[in-house]
């Protein structure tokens, strides 16, 4: 095994110089020393040592410490990460002591015993290197994050609808109250929860995104609460959940209102106590958590209907975020457009390519019914598909049109046009009510969300 690490000694005995490093080279790639404290800056700078051994007493007859007290000082001064180990005659407690007061990571006593001041140094070394490695980790965290997590990223619009939404945003990030973001599909709630997040005091921690729609009912509880090696069949080894997992962080629940409502209990007994149980568990585990919830679900009329607690509901709506659609805020679409443009031209080398009057006229006259991800994936198609540099109206391919619209005759459906217009016609029929349109179409409710957002209802 290749050796590791640089170990600086400094001491003004020669002798004791060449035995450390003599026995010191058997276990380290590098090893520097020197007499003459004076050259520490220097050799900090050159040699950037990830240990320092460092004498207490320069010159003879000097045994205070005081000079190397100094010298330890100005080492941490300069190299603040870089441990130092002094070393100080046996009986010399007290400077040790004061050493290790001043910044020193531990000490060994002259003479030594080779054995004693390898394992020394090697513990330092070693918690050096664990040390730095966190750093490490955590630095390219933070930066990953403000890499993908830039405030509002991707969240764009200037519409007072939308500058309504931002100011809630400036004024509840602060803060650790639960909110509920309200939209339609596709309106950017989770753009919403990350942003609260970045802008709250767990912006450091982490930020954990949960579908609950696409999570099945059996194993809501291993998702969420974690469990223990056994716990069932096929639970190999102990799981951690997504509560626990988020910690000190930010939780984000996305499709809340699909949770069934023995679901909805366990959620609301945590957000009381503060506490989950893996399964397969006894032992309380404490969960420190900021909980934000989204949904497209009409979740006071689900409260109505008996489908959703209501004290559930007061529990995750401190604050309600409701997001407009995007035919609501039709002064964001042409910016939104743009900026999208610019995303896809550049992803697929298309530099030169513009919008037409025309086609910004198309873009803004329409009523988008998968709002920002309809659009977003409509000019990614626009921009693959374009030649030339401008693009006009005829090479927008807008993905449905207006159920008022729509073509019924000498038009043969296929099976999905068929499937939407039942939905949407079941739908009108029932004012919206989800329950009693599962309920005509066969379908359960979950089925019917997920149709709803594949053709944008």
């Amino acid at each position: 095994m290749a050796k590791k690490g640089t170990i600086l000694i400094i001491d003004d005995e020669e002798d004791i110089l060449f035995s450390l490093k003599f026995l010191l080279k058997q276990h380290f790639a590098s090893v520097f020393t020197d007499t003459n404290p004076y050259q520490l800056p220097r050799l900090l700078r050159q040699h950037e040592p990830d240990v320092v051994i460092l004498d207490m007493n320069f010159g003879k007859g000097r045994d205070s410490g005081a000079e190397g007290l100094e010298w330890l000082k100005k080492i941490k001064e300069l190299s603040p990460e870089t441990p130092v180990v002094t070393m100080t005659a046996y009986s010399d407690v007290s400077i040790a002591v004061d050493a290790l007061k001043s910044g020193a990571q531990d000490f060994v006593e002259k003479p030594w015993r080779n054995e004693k001041i390898l394992a020394t140094i090697k513990g330092v070394f070693a918690r050096s290197v664990s040390e730095k490695k966190v750093e490490q980790l955590e630095r390219a965290q933070k930066v990953l994050t403000q890499a993908i997590d830039q405030p509002f990223v991707e969240i764009v619009g200037d519409s007072p609808e939308m500058n309504e939404v931002f100011a809630t945003i400036e004024k509840v990030a602060a803060t650790d109250a639960h909110v509920l973001v309200l939209g339609e599909n596709g309106t950017g709630k989770e753009l919403i929860a990350r942003a609260l997040h970045r802008q709250s005091n767990r912006a450091n921690q982490v930020f954990i995104p949960v579908d609950m729609g696409a999570i099945p009912e059996s194993l809501f509880e291993s998702e969420l609460f974690g469990h223990k090696k056994g716990a069932f069949t096929g639970a190999h080894q102990d799981r951690i959940g997504r509560l626990e997992a988020a910690s000190g962080g930010t939780l984000f629940l996305d499709e809340i209102g699909n949770l069934n409502m023995s679901s909805q209990s366990k959620l609301l007994n945590v957000l009381q106590t503060h506490e989950i149980i893996p399964v397969g568990s006894n032992k309380p585990v404490k969960i420190d958590i900021r909980l934000i919830c989204a949904t497209n679900m009409p979740l006071y009329q689900m409260v109505d209907e008996q489908e959703f607690r209501q004290d559930l509901l007061y529990r995750i709506n401190t604050v309600e975020i409701h997001l407009p659609p995007l035919r609501g805020r039709r002064a964001d679409i042409e910016p939104l457009a743009r900026h999208y443009l610019n995303t896809y031209r550049k992803k697929y080398q298309k530099s030169n390519l513009d919008f037409s009057s025309d086609a910004i006229n198309k873009l803004i006259n329409y009523h988008w019914p998968g709002n920002v991800r309809e659009l977003k994936h409509i000019i990614e198609r626009t921009v693959i598909m374009g030649d030339g540099q401008k693009i006009q109206a005829e090479d927008i391919i807008l993905t449905s049109s207006k159920p008022s619209s729509r073509k019924t005759t000498e038009k043969v459906l296929t099976i999905d046009e068929m499937e939407e217009t039942l939905i949407r016609e079941v739908m009108r029929k029932h004012n919206g009510n989800i329950t009693k349109a599962a309920t005509e179409l066969g379908l359960t409710r979950t089925s019917l969300y997920r149709r709803l957002e594949k053709y944008g209802i």
